[in-house]
């Protein structure tokens, strides 16, 4: 690398990895004041914990010998970082980032009832035997990197330039496992739960928006820089689309276009843009946009009507944002997509990407989760979910007010 791409790289990696506080923040402005710590800690907890394990050997696992590889060989000669040049560091502690934020990710939909060491526990292992393989599937020449020749001769290379399957539909996958896992809080229902500090959670979604330029963008640094223009335009114009369309619906559905939509449709449109930044005419994203802030706005509402408790909309937002930015590609990617140019076989492809690392992220979330909850316990006792955990788990409060 040039020096020119070589910093770009490092303030990609610094934006990326300001991302997970950014979820830290919109996260716990949405909780109950008294479970804000907690929620915050989920976050850091993955940074400190995922960030140990990908420097050790979650690199390694995260690029495979063949199509059909589990996964590289975690204690191979790269162990622990060792024998990597300069160039390949920084791509190193690059990828670093995303395994951090999708862990994070999860945390959202056990919000005020989880117990801080079983999370860990979870997070290390869920990234271990599901993250780490599912880069290597996506980026590292696993099977959906190759699919054509793992699947059938002449098929499109499915399209993930950013994540929507290794990180948005993985992660959705695994929170709503463990929603279903933990079960519901002990109140369960439209509007029993209000955010305790909207101002935060719209500075965590301003952070992500910040961040998601060198998420999106930040695998440019490779590339000489070449596509960076329309990444970026389409990073800008697919969030701004997705505020609109939220808040439509939640106007014409709510009667009220609220902040917290806003923050909301925000991070959808991020969702939904990360897969396809690269491959969609700006027109396009905008489209894009408008869809998957309108569908995640009315997605959010599964939950009820389904009675399972993911506590901050991750299944709404990150599982349902990220098939249909993935899916979407199908349709309008450019020169390959079904209405600009190509055919059925790009559809194919990415159908068969998001349901395979759906799937899978799932099944293992589930078992994991289960067996985490039978063990050593999951979830904190209803006493102490009611009076707020932040006390009982960590010792702290988030707001120490005292009368003068």
């Amino acid at each position: 690398m040039d020096t020119g791409e070589l910093t770009w790289a490092l303030v990609a990696t610094a934006l990326v990895l300001f991302m997970t506080p950014g979820v830290a923040l919109f996260y716990g402005g949405l909780v109950k004041a008294k479970s804000v710590v907690s929620m915050m800690m989920m976050s850091f907890g993955s940074m400190a914990l995922i960030g140990v394990l990908w420097i050790l050997y979650g690199f390694n696992m995260s690029a495979t010998t063949g199509p059909w590889a589990f996964s590289g060989n975690p204690f191979g000669e790269n162990f622990g970082l060792a024998g990597l040049d300069n160039d390949g560091l920084i791509g190193a502690v690059f990828g670093s980032t995303f395994a951090i934020i999708t862990v994070a990710l999860i945390s959202g939909a056990i919000a005020d009832r989880a117990k801080f060491g079983s999370w860990m526990l979870f997070a290390g292992i869920w990234a271990t035997v599901v993250y780490f393989p599912v880069a290597a599937w996506v980026w590292g020449g696993g099977w959906i990197l190759s699919i054509g020749e793992s699947i059938m001769e002449g098929l499109p290379a499915v399209i993930d330039y950013a994540g929507g399957t290794a990180v948005h539909i993985n992660a959705g996958a695994a929170a709503l496992a463990l929603a279903l896992v933990l079960g519901k809080r002990v109140v369960f229902q439209k509007g029993a739960h209000k955010p305790h500090n909207v101002p935060l959670v719209l500075l965590g979604a301003s952070v992500l928006w910040f961040g998601w330029f060198g998420f999106n963008a930040g695998a440019e640094f490779a590339n000489g820089l070449a596509g960076v223009g329309l990444i970026a335009v389409n990073t800008l114009g697919a969030t701004a689309a997705a505020i609109l369309g939220w808040a439509v619906v939640e106007k014409l559905k709510d009667g009220k276009a609220t902040a917290v939509g806003a923050a909301s449709g925000a991070v959808s449109g991020l969702v939904a843009i990360t897969p396809a930044c690269a491959n969609l005419d700006p027109i396009w994203a905008l489209v894009l946009g408008v869809v998957a802030g309108a569908v995640c706005a009315l997605a959010i509402e599964l939950k009820f009507k389904l009675g399972f408790d993911d506590s901050l909309d991750v299944v709404g937002i990150h599982l349902v944002g990220g098939l249909i930015g993935t899916i979407y590609l199908g349709f309008f990617a450019i020169e390959t997509g079904l209405f600009t140019g190509g055919d059925a076989g790009q559809l194919l492809v990415q159908v068969i990407a998001a349901l395979g690392v759906l799937i899978y992220s799932f099944v293992v979330a589930l078992v994991l989760g289960f067996a985490i909850e039978k063990t050593l316990g999951f979830r904190v006792k209803n006493e102490d979910e009611i009076a707020g955990i932040d006390t009982i788990v960590h010792g702290e409060e988030g707001y120490a007010l005292e009368n003068a």
